[in-house]
């Protein structure tokens, strides 16, 4: 019986890296392709980068950093609510910056942390850092990876680009925000739900995975992850191979199934043709159709596929940067932020949230875009 309960909770906690590996293996199936073609799907670059991270807010998580920071914001702060959105609107303004993988990858842990002694919502609160950082990236032209690829696509300068998405980054941000303040509880933080004094943080180690998640950051940008990854690679296996094991290396493997499943799947021959029946020069076509479409095969992948048909590179900016709420596959950062999570049912109690803030985003972003085009 015990047998049997830890194989039902290894199906529940790896549901997205046995699903999409049975589609990845049925499309191959059905649909044989090369092995060149699968390995372009898996976008080794995505992978490396996201093991670079991954090493760096490992070494920062032993460094005992995060309790620190953790312990100076909650005796900053005098609200729950205040606390709450302080986080939330840290994720957002991080993620302009540092990309929305990497403010996840930072945030949440601080936010279990703060969580248990304030007796603020863990699930609510990376709910809401999950959607402020697919609305704050949606505003830097490196916040995203889909907003990067198509920033080069555009022929446009940063400023022009960042300046059409700005009406419905602000709208989303806007939102989010404003449910932040509705939806998290209020009440004082007193001494009780103040965190006990953390331990020292072991600032050699602080400092030196810092200057390796900044390392990261900068490869990132500038498109070549593997440098970077394969340098704080050496130093982790040099320096603090235990730290390896600790790596979790089922989400490496979840977003390879993930990837090549999506990529497949956007390359069969009947998504094309059904593609080409849509008219993307058509505003509200092209907007419901980036959503749309993001919510089936993530919005980096629509974006790509959608660019094909050569639409109006911000205008599909602002389509698949919506799409990224809703479903949890609607972006990559979504599913980030429930594993490094761990809530129970965290990704389907996010459904329930996700899903009516699309349907509330969607149409008043689209009515603000129209207003400032017209103008």
């Amino acid at each position: 019986m015990p047998a049997l309960q830890r194989i039902r909770a290894f199906v529940q906690r790896e549901s997205l890296l046995l699903g999409f590996g049975v589609i990845a293996v049925v499309l191959e199936c059905v649909d044989p392709v090369s092995w060149r073609q699968l390995a372009g799907w898996s976008r080794p670059e995505t992978l490396t980068g996201l093991l670079g991270l991954m090493l760096a807010i490992q070494g920062i998580r032993q460094s005992g950093l995060i309790p620190w920071l953790a312990h100076r914001l909650v005796l900053s702060l005098a609200s729950r609510r205040a606390l709450g959105m302080a986080l939330v609107l840290t994720s957002a303004l991080a993620s302009m910056l540092l990309t929305n993988d990497v403010s996840l990858f930072l945030l949440v842990p601080l936010t279990l942390v703060i969580a248990g002694p304030t007796q603020l919502p863990a699930w609510r609160l990376v709910s809401l850092e999950a959607l402020a950082v697919n609305a704050g990236s949606a505003l830097s032209p490196i916040g995203n990876p889909q907003n990067l690829l198509l920033l080069q696509q555009s022929g446009l300068g940063i400023g022009r680009f960042t300046l059409g998405l700005l009406p419905s980054a602000l709208t989303m941000l806007l939102l989010v925000m404003v449910f932040s303040a509705c939806w998290l509880p209020g009440g004082k933080l007193t001494r009780q739900t103040h965190a006990p004094e953390p331990k020292p943080v072991k600032r050699p180690m602080a400092g030196l995975s810092l200057l390796a998640l900044a390392g990261m950051v900068i490869s990132l940008s500038l498109g070549h992850p593997g440098w970077g990854c394969t340098v704080i690679l050496a130093l982790v296996a040099l320096l603090a191979p235990r730290m390896l094991a600790r790596i979790d290396w089922l989400l490496l493997a979840s977003f390879l199934a993930i990837f090549v499943a999506l990529g497949h799947l956007a390359a069969l021959p009947l998504v094309h043709a059904q593609l080409a029946r849509l008219d993307l020069q058509q505003p509200l076509t092209l907007y419901l159709s980036g959503i749309l479409t993001s919510q089936i095969i993530s919005n980096v992948p629509a974006a790509v596929l959608l660019l094909s048909r050569h639409p109006d590179p911000v205008a599909l900016a602002v389509a698949v940067n919506v799409g990224g709420f809703g479903m949890g596959i609607g972006s990559m950062a979504n599913l980030i932020a429930w594993r490094i999570a761990g809530i129970k049912d965290g990704l389907s109690r996010f459904h329930r949230v996700s899903i009516p803030f699309l349907l509330l985003t969607a149409p008043l972003v689209y009515g603000v875009q129209r207003v400032i085009h017209s103008l």
